[in-house]
């Protein structure tokens, strides 16, 4: 039904502006065929009346009625023949909107066939994406669950006081190791008054040891998160904050009097903290804590600060060992230097022996040249042999007998030659 309306709404020709249309135009015909039945069905009227006046005067006007009738047979004739010009136009036209027809609809189905291709095509890579983020999610998720289990057994280690101070021990003695080497530090020595720190850094030319401690009070500072993070009340952080407050003023006196020995350390000691979140947040929410220690002569470090400290350090005992070795590393030099200065005679000696072998060369170069040259002008000379002696001897009266030096009569032998030299000239 729908195709039918198309197809008599395309539009089949123009006229003065005016789109026309198949229906308009089949219309337009129907009313024409309408006219023409009705213009007929008048004449055959006007025919019978004629004809019935015709009876009564049948002989004056019989001539004019079959004049009449010959052009409404031609004027039908006329019009048959236009009908079926139409028809003929009607039919071209329409073949014609069959083929458009035709034509879009091919065109539609390659377009839909293409566009259904690469839909088919995009929607594979997005899946193929898809699969591979999935595959990225589940690696992360395992990632993740393998994070959470490390995070778990950290947590249990941090709840344990003594695995705790393991963990900070095990960080603190990986940085030391790693920056020192081996001799230069001792962990959990005996001091002499009996007190074992967790490590002791020996300094160079004959100072105390350095000493550091890794034993953090961590319980307190997790309470006071735990009391942040629940927002149980204000009273309750502050609780926490004063409980944190004192652990760590307590530990910084134990260490400032168990571990400061004078001639036996530096009078200076580490507090390790293995964080550097914690040693941020001491900074800048706790700087009483800071300021009692450094009157306390304690010394809180982070990771990065204790490798930092380890690094000058060494430095230190790097200087202080070539220091040591001075004597050493002058003698060195100075036999360094001799071998430089023997090295460079023999260089200029070597050098004095390529000069002369060099001119040695050149000489070389010239006579092969001049052998060149002379070999050049050997090959460019033209031997001649005289022919014409025989001629001379006959015109001055010699005997036709044969001169010596001949074996057989006839035969002509020059007893010498004579030797022309075309000499090339090269230019020298």
């Amino acid at each position: 039904m729908q195709t039918g309306t198309a197809l008599f709404s395309s539009p089949l020709f123009e006229l003065n502006g005016h789109i026309i249309t198949v229906g308009q135009s089949l219309l337009a015909l129907f009313a024409v065929l309408v006219l023409c039945t009705l213009w007929l069905a008048f004449s055959l009227m006007r025919l019978t009346r004629i004809r019935a006046q015709a009876d009564t005067d049948a002989m004056t006007r019989a001539a004019q009625a079959e004049k009449r009738l010959a052009e409404i047979l031609k004027t039908q004739a006329e019009m048959q023949g236009r009908m079926g010009a139409m028809a003929e136009l009607f039919g071209a036209r329409q073949a014609e909107l069959n083929q458009a027809i035709g034509q879009r609809i091919d065109g539609m189905t390659q377009r839909l066939g293409t566009s259904i291709t690469e839909q088919t095509k995009s929607t594979h890579e997005n899946l193929s994406k898809l699969q591979e983020r999935l595959a990225a999610i589940d690696t992360a998720q395992n990632n993740i669950q393998s994070l959470a289990r490390d995070v778990v057994g950290l947590q249990a280690i941090l709840s344990n006081k003594q695995t705790r101070g393991a963990f900070g021990q095990s960080r603190m003695e990986t940085i030391i190791q790693d920056g020192l080497p081996f001799g230069a530090f001792s962990f959990q020595p005996t001091l002499t008054n009996g007190m074992r720190p967790d490590c002791t850094i020996a300094m160079p030319n004959g100072a105390p040891d350095l000493v550091v401690d890794a034993k953090f009070p961590l319980e307190a500072w997790n309470a006071m998160r735990a009391a942040e993070a629940e927002e149980s009340g204000e009273q309750s952080a502050l609780q926490a904050q004063q409980r944190f407050r004192r652990d760590i003023e307590v530990h910084i006196r134990d260490i400032s009097d168990k571990y400061l020995i004078p001639g036996e350390t530096q009078d200076t000691a580490f507090l390790f903290v293995p964080s550097e979140s914690i040693f941020a947040e001491i900074h800048e929410n706790f700087e009483a804590i800071v300021q009692k220690a450094q009157r306390s002569r304690v010394v809180i470090v982070s990771p990065s600060l204790l490798m930092l400290s380890i690094q000058v350090i060494q430095a230190l005992l790097k200087d202080a060992r070539m220091r040591e070795q001075a004597h050493l590393i002058q003698g060195e030099v100075i036999r360094l230097m001799e071998d430089l200065s023997r090295l460079d005679d023999r260089t200029r000696k070597l050098q004095a022996h390529f000069s002369m072998a060099q001119k040695d060369v050149d000489l070389i170069l010239t006579s092969s040249d001049k052998l060149t040259k002379r070999g050049a002008k050997i090959e460019a000379l033209e031997f001649a042999q005289l022919a014409d002696d025989a001629k001379t001897a006959d015109k001055k009266g010699q005997s036709a007998e044969p001169a010596p030096g001949y074996d057989q009569p006839g035969t002509f032998e020059p007893r010498s030659s004579t030797l022309k030299l075309s000499v090339v000239d090269d230019g020298n």
